[in-house]
């Protein structure tokens, strides 16, 4: 079935709409930032670059890093973004830019998202690398698409939702687990997390300035939330609609972020590039292991 060119805008050059990234620029492997600024660390770190570019919030760079070659892409703030750039990445991956048709055999991506954090839990320091084994969306964004329910972790979604007494003005919640491959990949060197992708940064992550917010116990409630093992160690914002997304999509994703600041505590470190550099290079060189 041919895409219209409503539905899937590809531009003159033959980029995608948004992320401006040709089928030919892609890498297999991803790595997803939020700040367009981060993507220019990789200049220095890969061995040779072979392609990049700008539009908006959307930075990439695709080159070789240990002779494997990556793919690194800004999506900017938010869950709306990650709705844009992951259906973006994957349309240069399985459809045909000439044809507009999805191509016969699919090619599965592995995107990881390198982000920060906020940490809930006491007993995680400051500087924590965790990964998201599973994520949490409060956001909404997943839930329009079909498919939702047959990726997402049901029976959390219903603990959780009865735990935290859930507000009905908010859309429900939704959990999904990240790519076991990966989980696997990177369980020796992170923080075992269950992360919460907030659909904002100040309310929507219970914090209070000018206006109260509608479930005012929420950062109580999220903390002694327990189920199968697991508890809520984070927060951040874009985790949940790359997971749900990518599983719904065949792709292998996960999250890791370095908690910048600690919600327990009530502390924060402002001077946090040097680790977020360390992550970075622990990831690269896990994936080329």
């Amino acid at each position: 079935m041919r895409i219209p060119e409503s539905e899937l805008i590809i531009n003159g050059d033959g980029s995608a709409f948004h992320i401006h990234v040709k089928p030919s620029e892609l890498a297999d492997t991803v790595l997803l930032f939020g700040d367009p600024g981060r993507v220019k660390m990789f200049a220095p770190i890969f061995e040779s670059v072979e392609a990049e570019g700008q539009s908006r919030e959307f930075a990439f760079m695709t080159g070789t890093y240990r002779g494997k070659r990556m793919t690194a892409i800004s999506h900017g703030i938010g869950p709306d973004n990650i709705d844009i750039v992951v259906t973006e990445l994957d349309a240069l991956a399985n459809i045909d830019f000439e044809t507009r048709e999805v191509k016969p055999e699919h090619k599965r991506l592995t995107l990881v998202r390198i982000g920060t954090c906020g940490a809930i839990q006491p007993e995680i320091p400051l500087g924590s690398f965790i990964s998201s084994h599973i994520s949490i969306g409060t956001d909404g964004m997943f839930n329009w698409y079909a498919g939702r329910d047959k990726v997402c972790l049901l029976d959390f979604e219903k603990a959780f939702k009865k735990h935290a007494k859930w507000n009905r003005h908010l859309a429900d919640p939704y959990f999904v687990r990240a790519s076991e491959n990966l989980i696997k990949l990177f369980e020796p060197d992170t923080v075992k997390g269950m992360t919460v992708s907030a659909g904002g940064f100040y309310g929507p992550q219970g914090r209070v300035v000018r206006q109260g917010l509608a479930m005012p116990n929420m950062l109580e409630d999220f903390e002694s939330f327990e189920y199968d093992g697991y508890k809520i160690t984070n927060f951040e914002m874009e985790g949940a609609a790359l997971a749900g997304m990518a599983a719904n999509l065949g792709h292998d994703a996960i999250t890791i972020c370095c908690a910048i600041a600690h919600r327990y505590l009530k502390d924060a470190n402002t001077d946090y590039k040097p680790r977020l550099q360390e992550l970075v290079r622990l990831v690269m060189d896990k994936l080329t292991e």
